[in-house]
């Protein structure tokens, strides 16, 4: 007998909407869940919103509401799309919960008991106008680089060349908040003891529960040695008060993981579940628990959480499914070119499943990245669910309602083809199980291409000419039917509303997956009806067109003053190289920063390159640039970087600078 199953998908923050990048995760873990309920095993879907921070705090603040007014509305506004794209939970909850503030502290109280916190002092900016410590994502300055002094960089790292440092060593450090000077302050932080887990965590990211890229992933964050975590917030801060700390708040990323097993507890007080079952130390004997994550966030929960879990007496996590990102026609999705499109702004104009369809046919075990082609979308939904899914109703059913009054025949023979599609269901089930939803979907359509050469062969409409043909006739239309209905079953974890419709007009209970092993006959359909239009492409038109800001609105270029002058002495000491990208990654324990692998003609260079948020790392591979070459090497806490790429940025954009077509590697700029 299977283990129980719980599953869960990343917290969505509540400070935006649902948008098409968040829907990769949450339709594939709903497909995968769907999956296990048809085939009888227990498995429930649990999720919330991640409602703490200093973000949550300052817009309630300049919307003039609380952050609990912030937080309901959003739970509404995200509750609706998840239903509108029939992801279906068995609990959604919030982190701003009774439950969820009990394990925080329970997590907190053993792992400070198992002498795994340490509190100490460090330096902080603090902004006077707001009273309040400023995290770095609220601190802008100039780059401390003596050989960079970019403007406008945040307090973490460097956009224009990669730098690491501390907000304190920004040069000219303002809030982002009030645009007050910030002072230095210091403040007592509360840090657990990561470096305490590393054997542990050794172990558990190579035991299968991580994808091998993942794993791989965090071979290098471990190889750098584990740092304690700052796990405290100081006041003001939305989210729970530390025990015995008065003003000292959790750290947004410690309590929202712990959101899972809140939503669950809640879940379990509901329906009187055995929560302990899930969730304690030794319940991976019964439960298998699985996280679906996008990999920007494996550096929280393949490393912090189980390290946490572990110390505190809980279960760790059976498995990690981590996916990649989304991109739109091959690019970042974008609201100039309108392909930043909400969840909301999708369903106003485009039926919901045909984008789980979509993700489906293209989604893998794996973290690469997912592009929605519109183009392709379009091709495919029309082809796959309409010309060749549907059709197979549509050409046999109505001759079963006007000819045999809807009746079906009441038995077949055995042939090779009804075999061939209830027998696929082994094959499909597994991908299902592996998470090869596209091998499923191939599958499924190759099915129906059989089922579409059945009709073409046996012309049920020239056997409806012949009356001495009519019980071929029945029969004809009748293995059509099952064929489609059996069809219905594989699509079902995708098309769950689809599937709906179709056990309605053949008057079925819910298909569960052993329905595949059986045929219905002698049982009557209700008469057929239209069950699925063609998208039209303009629609698409119509969905990016409504999506697209106005370019009237785009903010202006802001191009700052040329500074002081320089002698030609002092220029030709900058040695400026073309380089050729061989190799480009994300660092993903950073926001900001993409690991180039550069070709100088006669030697290769590492550089980190704080232009992430503009690039795809697979897309720049095979391009020149301009490189500082003699730049004095870096240590820098994800490697060396041993130069600079040059790029130019505004505020608003970061565009890499790009040499003319014919430049090769290791040429010098003149």
């Amino acid at each position: 007998m299977k283990k129980k199953l719980l599953v869960t998908a990343a917290l969505p923050y509540a400070n935006g909407s649902i948008h098409l990048g968040h829907l990769v995760e949450y339709i594939q873990t709903d497909i995968w869940v769907r999956f296990h309920k048809l085939q009888g095993r227990e498995c429930f879907f649990v999720c919330a919103d991640d409602t703490h921070g200093t973000a949550i705090m300052l817009r309630a603040e300049a919307e003039g509401i609380t952050p609990q007014q912030l937080i309901e509305r959003v739970h509404k506004e995200h509750t609706e799309d998840f239903a509108g794209f029939f992801v279906e939970f068995d609990n959604y909850y919030s982190t701003d919960s009774e439950e969820n503030r009990f394990f925080a502290e329970d997590i907190y109280l053993k792992l400070r008991a198992a002498d795994l916190i340490a509190v100490r002092e460090i330096d902080q900016l603090y902004d006077p106008v707001k009273n309040m410590f400023l995290p770095d994502r609220f601190i802008k300055g100039q780059c401390p680089n003596t050989k960079c002094n970019a403007k406008d960089q945040y307090g973490d790292s460097c956009e224009v060349c990669g730098t690491t440092y501390r907000p304190i060593d920004l040069i000219k450090p303002y809030s982002v908040v009030s645009g007050a000077t910030p002072v230095t302050k210091q403040s007592a932080h509360h840090f657990f003891k990561l470096s305490a887990a590393e054997a542990f965590l050794r172990e558990w990211t190579r035991s299968g529960a991580l994808q091998e890229e993942a794993a791989n992933k965090m071979d290098e964050w471990l190889s750098q040695g584990l740092q304690d975590w700052d796990i405290s917030r100081d006041a003001p801060y939305f989210g729970f008060e530390i025990p015995d700390a008065p003003g000292k708040y959790f750290y947004v990323w410690l309590d929202a993981p712990i959101g899972y097993m809140a939503s669950f507890k809640n879940l379990a007080s509901k329906k009187n579940l055995d929560f302990d079952a899930y969730w304690k130390a030794g319940a991976e004997e019964n439960a298998d628990l699985y996280h679906f994550i996008g990999k920007d966030i494996l550096y929280f929960h393949a490393l912090f959480w189980p390290a946490m879990l572990k110390n505190a007496g809980y279960r760790v996590p059976t498995r990690l499914c981590v996916h990649g990102f989304l991109t739109v026609n091959g690019e970042k999705m974008s609201k100039s070119r309108g392909t930043f499109i909400t969840a909301s702004s999708f369903r106003q104009h485009l039926n919901p499943e045909f984008l789980r369809y979509y993700y489906a046919a293209k989604l893998a075990p794996t973290m690469d990245d997912l592009d929605l082609s519109f183009e392709d979308f379009v091709a495919r939904v029309n082809s796959d669910l309409v010309g060749k899914f549907i059709n197979i109703a549509s050409r046999a059913a109505g001759f079963i309602t006007k000819r045999f009054d809807g009746k079906l025949a009441n038995s077949l023979p055995r042939t090779e083809l009804l075999a061939r599609v209830q027998t696929a269901s082994q094959d499909i089930a597994a991908f299902y199980e592996a998470r090869e939803f596209g091998k499923a979907i191939r599958e499924i359509m190759a099915l129906a291409d059989l089922a579409n050469q059945y009709v073409d062969e046996m012309k049920p409409w020239e056997l409806a000419k012949q009356p001495e043909q009519e019980p071929k006739l029945l029969e004809v239309c009748t293995v059509g039917l099952n064929l489609f209905r059996i069809l219905t079953l594989y699509l079902k974890p995708v098309l769950p509303k689809l599937a709906q419709q179709v056990e309605a007009f053949l008057d079925i209970p819910p298909l569960a997956w052993t329905d595949a092993g059986q045929l219905l006959t002698g049982h009557t359909i209700k008469p057929y009806q239209h069950l699925l239009a063609r998208v039209d492409a303009k629609q698409v038109e119509a969905l990016i067109e409504a999506n697209t800001q106005s370019l009237q609105d785009k903010p202006k270029v802001n191009v700052e003053p040329i500074g002081e002058t320089i002698g030609i002495d002092d220029f030709s000491r900058i040695d400026l190289r073309v380089a050729k990208i061989l190799h480009a990654e994300e660092v993903l324990e950073s926001d900001k920063l993409l690991k180039l692998t550069l070709d100088l003609g006669a030697e290769q260079r590492t550089v980190f390159s704080g232009i992430k948020s503009a690039y795809k790392a697979a897309d720049l591979i095979g391009r020149h640039t301009i490189m500082v070459a003699n730049l004095s090497p870096r240590k820098m806490r994800f490697g060396e970087s041993q130069g600079m790429v040059l790029a130019a940025g505004d505020g608003n954009g970061i565009y890499l600078l790009n040499p003319d077509a014919g430049a090769q590697a290791g040429m010098r700029v003149k």
